[in-house]
């Protein structure tokens, strides 16, 4: 029997390579991938992170925005732009189920993508797809272990907001996870808001401090640190980790052939990463972590 891989998205603004790449490897190993909106109709992506196109300086001047420089840097790699072109059609993306729909025993995983465009407010926020999210961290499978779950960039704010059908906790109470690192954010919003977008400032930034919070204090490394146990919890790259450089600099991205420049912490069936730099890393472990797993759906 088939397995089959619920990924839940946004009506708009996911990050193409999040959902494509994972989407693709899954079909490619041999599993079988649903999706899930809010109102059971098809979601969209965040169109500037497949053109590149309003990234730069000039980006909001109808005749040079096909003029890309900082955009053709910021946007999805090659590879995963054709596979989001393969995505548009796939019959389940075109067809999701609805979130009020969804059962655990349905599936035998679930991958969480994420993005950072407003859009992708409804996806955190929706509190029947936290309740969703926070059984599927706390059902076992046949043989009485969790089913695996990965996770990426914003899609580790929506499980840390998840809380315990038990516990007055987060489902990542007690795990140990990385997300998109407070590095790593601000990098993109120092760019896109200095040398960039100057009309809209925090397109990098899905929530913004107010008055009197520090800078950063709703950034996803913080939200996601107030989730866990221990700050210790959230795992970024070590000083002294081999490949530093290629891990931590945000200049460079994995892909199907190598893993060194990416960082993915696995807990048990749980797997995290970073940004759309680690996603080949991520669901390769994830693919391991599903074949190894007794839950036939």
């Amino acid at each position: 029997m088939t397995k089959t891989i619920i990924m839940p998205l946004p009506s708009k603004d996911f990050d193409p390579t999040e959902v494509s790449i994972p989407w693709k490897m899954l079909k490619d190993a041999g599993f079988n991938v649903a999706f899930a909106t809010i109102d059971g109709k098809r979601g969209y992506c965040d169109p500037m992170m497949i053109s590149g196109e309003g990234l730069d300086l000039w980006g909001w001047i109808p005749g040079l925005k096909k003029l890309r420089f900082i955009g053709l840097f910021l946007r999805g790699d090659k590879p995963s732009r054709i596979a989001y072109q393969e995505l548009e059609h796939d019959e389940n993306f075109l067809n999701p189920k609805r979130f009020e729909e969804l059962r655990v025993s349905d599936f035998a995983g679930m991958s969480l993508a994420g993005g950072h465009a407003v859009g992708i407010k409804q996806y955190l926020e929706d509190k029947t797809l936290q309740r969703f999210v926070a059984a599927f961290f706390e059902t076992l499978d046949d043989s009485g272990q969790h089913k695996p779950i990965s996770a990426i960039c914003h899609g580790v704010v929506l499980a840390a907001r998840s809380q315990s059908l038990t516990l007055n906790q987060s489902v990542l109470y007690g795990r140990k996870t990385t997300a998109l690192t407070w590095g790593f954010e601000k990098s993109a919003w120092d760019l896109t808001r200095y040398f960039a977008r100057f009309w809209d400032p925090n397109y990098y930034r899905t929530y913004m401090e107010t008055k009197g919070e520090p800078v950063g204090y709703w950034s996803v490394e913080s939200e996601v640190k107030r989730a866990l146990k221990e700050d210790s919890d959230f795992q970024d790259v070590p000083q002294k980790a081999k490949q530093r450089f290629l891990k931590a600099s945000g200049f460079f991205r994995d892909s199907a052939n190598d893993n060194r420049p990416s960082w993915v912490v696995s807990d048990g069936n749980y797997i995290s990463a970073r940004w759309q730099g680690d996603v080949y890393t991520m669901t390769k472990e994830f693919i391991s972590k599903l074949k190894h797993s007794s839950n036939p759906k």
